[in-house]
């Protein structure tokens, strides 16, 4: 099964995923059975689904054939080339390939001129007035063409502007930007580039990144720090006829490889084997030369032969197009599409099955307690009810008054309850107090500050360390807080289950280990790229730095973000099973008294309220069957193994 179908496969489990989980959403309501914190949850985990995408990256120096990789497996079905590929550099800019049906078919493209203002794509991509957007006429394969070249524009400017512009400018042969006769330097027209196609599987949720060669990864701090690491799987494409350049090795250790060779979705294509085909060799002899070409380069970036794929993308379109099946398994292209399906499928799907099956695990155990806790408290109410059988006045009056003291115990436990809230509360505020954006932004303000301060490279080096280690104290004290409210919500869970025999089981548990986690990749990576530029003989790399900060600090906001989300979700969550269990013991003690009430006045008999009681349990019953029902079936479609064996409708 190629790519494409494998993806189509997902995207259909994805469906019917999400499907049966706005069913179980409607089916709590109709049932009474939701609350506003359940119904919010629910509605989140339906967005995520329906905004989830699968996220490929194309990494190379230049020509290497990174579009031509991209035209041939993901659109070749088109007919001809989707994206420009030539002799040279065609990719100038970061290309992001997606369909957002919020817009029409474009291309927008990022001025390079907005890297003077420190501020990051992500950023940028908040603003489409920023961009300038040129139309695609999806029914044109030439339209498409042409809109698609702007990305390989280039502009000149002066080697000044192109230094504050953040480009390594130099005098020799090897640099990429020098100036011309004319004391000019040419530079990529654009930032980053957008292009909204209404592909197959571009609608379904595949981003395809293109990224530009050489420096230029360097240059753009987003790339290295949030798109690439974000990206579900990197195929990093080397060529045949160079090997392992030097250039090669330092973008594979120092943007790709990070965290280990053997990561989930990293793949190495040794792209235009075609060069080695020669009538004078023998089949054995050319395959015997590639796979040699593939274990020197498995060797030399020190990961398995088997995660290096020899393909030839050019033939491989061609075969693709002229539907020339011997070509097509010559070019190796199918062995290197269905290592991607079986990297790339399966590690998106566990990412999302795990995410899934918490909330979904949580929300469902929290209906499920509830339903117990009603049936609980049904046969109460029918074992009281029972026992007054042929009992006399007396007796039935004995029962009122042991419900009502047991309801007056109830509500001045409650006053506890009402304690903890406001405990609760006080605690919340001092998290979000440690946690919160507010406290980041003057951090941030204060580095930024310290950094225009500096005036050698030690002081620019110890700003970065100290927002750091502030970063962490902040996390240190939120987890602090976390563990007090913790504790307290164990303790009191504990109380009301044994004083009232409330079903609470233990609270959520929360850490912060995952943005913990983050701080040290971002420091990492500041690490690793500030020594290079402050060992620069340069006047500008106090300004490069800060380039560097800004990212960075762009980076640390949105996990601190991300970390302020996850805790509101969290203390909602823990939070909640008093409130729901609380509510339903009140009402529960109510309907127990008012049903001994009826009875003690003669406005209801005892058999009538048992039998309406006995109806209400059977109705319970159905409920439990129904969430078992729920329950199981989405859970088979969390556990499902092989996405690709699914029908595809």
């Amino acid at each position: 099964m190629t790519l494409a179908h494998q993806f189509a496969a997902y995207t259909a489990w994805r469906t019917l995923l999400a499907s049966d989980i706005a069913e179980f959403q409607t089916w709590l309501s109709e049932n009474e059975l939701s609350d506003g914190q359940t119904d919010l949850r629910l509605g989140q985990l339906l967005e995520r689904l329906a905004e989830d995408r699968l996220n490929v990256a194309f990494v190379a120096e230049f020509s290497r054939g990174k579009s031509e990789l991209i035209n041939a497996i993901f659109f070749a079905d088109y007919g001809d080339r989707m994206l420009p590929s030539s002799i040279g550099r065609t990719t100038m800019c970061p290309t992001e390939l997606l369909f957002d049906h919020n817009k029409p078919p474009q291309v927008e493209l990022l001025p390079i001129q907005t890297r003077s203002a420190n501020t990051g794509i992500g950023e940028y991509k908040r603003f489409p007035d920023q961009w300038e957007s040129l139309p695609i006429d999806v029914a044109s394969p030439e339209s498409l063409q042409d809109a698609l070249r702007h990305v390989s524009e280039t502009t000149r400017v002066t080697p000044d502007e192109a230094r504050r512009l953040g480009f390594a400018v130099g005098e020799e042969e090897a640099d990429l930007y020098r100036p011309d006769a004319e004391g000019m330097v040419e530079i990529p027209r654009w930032r980053h580039a957008l292009i909204n196609f209404p592909h197959p599987l571009l609608k379904q949720g595949l981003v395809i990144l293109d990224t530009p060669g050489l420096n230029a990864i360097g240059a753009e701090p987003e790339l290295t720090l949030s798109l690439l690491p974000n990206a579900h799987a990197v195929l990093f494409i080397l060529a045949a006829d160079t090997g392992v350049t030097q250039s090669d090795l330092a973008i594979w250790k120092e943007n790709i490889c990070t965290g280990g060779t053997t990561r989930r979705g990293r793949l190495v294509v040794l792209n235009k084997i075609d060069g080695q085909w020669d009538e004078l060799k023998t089949e054995t002899e050319i395959d015997a030369e590639i796979k040699r070409q593939a274990e020197q380069s498995a060797q030399i970036l020190d990961l398995p032969a088997s995660q290096v794929f020899p393909v030839s993308a050019q033939k491989g379109l061609v075969a693709k197009i002229n539907r020339d099946v011997e070509l097509l398994a010559r070019s190796r292209l199918p062995m290197l599409e269905a290592a991607l399906s079986d990297e790339l499928i399966p590690a998106k799907r566990d990412i999302v099955c795990e995410s899934t099956g918490q909330e979904f695990g949580d929300v469902a155990r929290r209906v499920r307690t509830l339903l117990e806790s009603r049936e609980s408290g049904l046969s109460e109410q029918l074992t009281e009810l029972t026992e007054l059988r042929g009992k006399n006045r007396g007796v039935v009056e004995y029962m009122m008054s042991k419900v009502r003291t047991e309801k007056d115990e109830f509500e001045q436990g409650l006053q506890r309850y009402y304690a903890v809230r406001s405990v609760f509360s006080t605690l919340t505020n001092n998290l979000f107090a440690h946690l919160g954006l507010d406290r980041l932004r003057q951090l941030t303000g204060e580095t930024r500050e310290a950094m225009l301060e500096a005036s050698f490279s030690k002081n620019l080096s110890g700003a970065m360390k100290g927002f750091f280690g502030q970063a962490r104290r902040a996390l240190a004290d939120s987890t602090h807080e976390i563990s007090e409210i913790l504790a307290m919500m164990e303790m009191v869970y504990k109380k009301f289950t044994v004083e009232h025999g409330l079903k609470l089981g233990t609270p959520t548990t929360f850490s912060l280990l995952r943005y913990e986690k983050e701080m040290d990749r971002l420091e990492s990576w500041c690490d690793s790229h500030l020594n290079s530029t402050l060992s620069l003989l340069t006047h500008d790399k106090k300004n490069i730095t800060q380039k560097f900060f800004e990212e960075v600090a762009v980076q640390v906001r949105r996990a601190f973000e991300r970390a302020n989300k996850d805790a509101e979700i969290w203390l909602r969550a823990i939070m909640a099973p008093m409130e729901t269990q609380v509510r339903e013991h009140q009402i529960q003690l109510k309907r127990r008294l008012e049903s001994i009430k009826r009875i003690h006045q003669a406005t209801d008999t005892l058999e009538n309220r048992i039998a309406e009681l006995e109806s209400v349990g059977v109705g319970l019953q159905q409920q439990i069957g129904m969430l078992d029902n729920m329950e199981a079936r989405i859970q088979e479609l969390l556990g499902t193994e092989q996405v690709a064996e699914m029908e595809i409708a």
